[in-house]
């Protein structure tokens, strides 16, 4: 009879390959522990009463090491990683100063505990950016602890969920132009999320048979050397993207990444940042072979990946909101706090003087416009941040069905108004309701 299954809790189990990996390791038998910050309402529905809501990155190793006893986990996946500086965290603190407190309180751990590291691929002294420091760090952690353990390196993970770089991948595939030569020709490893999930399991079924002498760092890729280029067009090819395309310059995937940085500040987590080029022009490349000899499993091809991937015109809308998502916010920002402005310094007399010819005094149409323009200012501000957008957004459209339902009773004649300032309020909503619709990145 075989012996049952070991206990695997992931951290970081609500994030693109945390989910993928519970959602796999339980299918196949595994008693799972997802653990995360937040879960949204679906994972909820999927992981039930398993999961485990927690902030474990910033809790000290004696926190960690109770709650990891609370699970009773005989393995520990650690999915938790952020690509640069943001809204969830600092490279140094998610990868070096988080492992070295996970080493700690497995190393205090009565019970013998495997950890298995998500990590990038590449040369073990590769600094150039401080999410590949750190990650080198926190491998370097893992191996002077002599803890029982595997490190993980896939290159571009592709899954049939999207985010960050296989989001971006996606609208990339589906915009009518074609990358600078200098980020197309770039190495590009890919990897099958399916191929991480069965090395996990592979791992943890040689657990319960007794194997536990484990020190292995192994580069999940794909065999096929592909590069930036040739990844966007397989997925062009397979979503049917655009076949006449137009060239860009190298310039503006800077100016992205650095109006990606300023979106990070207010939030916000684009997949294209500082960061994230560098390690595009960088490349990512690995030798999968050491882990195919040691595990048996072939890696899958992307084109196999792609296959077996969903083309319907629901993956094709997300390619192409994708990008348009960040343009929609911004217009809305801009409309709000510079129709704010406006009101407020140059045309203060002009919106007055409406107010004025309407019946209504000065000091209480100067009160209006001061407070009205105030309100706009606010909404703007409230949409540029992530963490109050959907406020800001809920606020613009009860504040302009207010303007408009306000127009109509005291300024009527406001409606049949030459440039139509009234009537354009309506498709303003509209924005605002689709930037409502796309607001959740997972």
């Amino acid at each position: 009879m075989n012996k049952p299954l070991p206990t695997v809790a992931i951290l970081g189990a609500s994030g693109l390959i945390g989910q993928a990996v519970a959602t796999s390791l339980r299918r196949d038998g595994f008693p799972i522990v997802p653990i995360a910050r937040r879960f949204t309402a679906a994972q909820r529905a999927v992981f039930g009463d398993a999961l485990v809501v927690s902030s474990f990155v910033s809790l000290e190793a004696v926190d960690l090491e109770r709650l990891l006893a609370e699970t009773s986990a005989d393995i520990v996946v650690n999915c938790a990683g952020v690509l640069q500086e943001g809204a969830h965290g600092r490279p140094d603190e998610v990868h070096s100063a988080f492992v070295a407190r996970l080493v700690a309180a497995l190393g205090a751990s009565p019970a013998p505990s495997l950890l298995v590291q998500l990590s990038i691929p590449g040369r073990d002294e590769d600094d150039h950016t401080d999410f590949a420091r750190t990650k080198r760090d926190a491998e370097r952690t893992i191996r002077a602890s002599l803890l029982p353990h595997v490190i993980l390196r896939p290159g571009l993970v592709v899954a049939p969920a999207a985010y960050g770089g296989s989001a971006m991948i996606r609208a990339l595939a589906a915009l009518p132009i074609d990358l600078p030569t200098r980020e197309a020709g770039s190495p590009f490893a890919t990897t099958d999320i399916c191929d991480i999930a069965d090395t996990i399991a592979f791992v943890g079924r040689s657990w319960r048979d007794g194997a536990r002498d484990w020190s292995a760092t192994w580069e999940v890729v794909d065999r096929r050397k592909t590069t930036v280029g040739d990844v966007v067009n397989d997925f062009r090819d397979r979503f049917g993207g655009p076949k006449l395309r137009l060239p860009s310059a190298s310039w503006l995937m800077g100016l992205g990444a650095r109006l990606g940085d300023l979106a990070a500040r207010l939030g916000w987590s684009p997949p294209i940042r500082s960061t994230a080029l560098t390690e595009m022009r960088r490349g990512v490349a690995g030798d999968p072979e050491p882990w195919i000899a040691a595990t048996g499993i072939e890696p899958t091809p992307l084109a196999a990946t792609l296959d077996a991937l969903p083309t319907t015109v629901q993956d094709r809308w997300f390619a192409r909101l994708y990008l348009a998502k960040a343009l929609i916010v911004a217009s809305l920002v801009l409309f709000w706090c510079l129709s704010g402005l406006i009101a407020l310094t140059v045309a203060f007399g002009a919106a007055r003087a409406i107010l004025v010819d309407h019946g209504f005094s000065t000091p209480v149409a100067n009160a209006i416009t001061v407070i009205s323009s105030l309100v706009d200012i606010a909404i703007g501000v409230a949409i540029a941040f992530r963490r109050t957008c959907a406020w800001g957004l809920i606020a613009g459209i009860v504040g302009s069905l207010g303007y408009m339902a306000g127009a109509l009773v005291l300024t009527p004649d406001l409606w049949i108004e030459p440039l139509g300032a009234l009537v354009k309020t309506g498709p303003a909503i509209v924005l605002m309701l689709v930037a409502l619709a796309i607001l959740d990145d997972r």
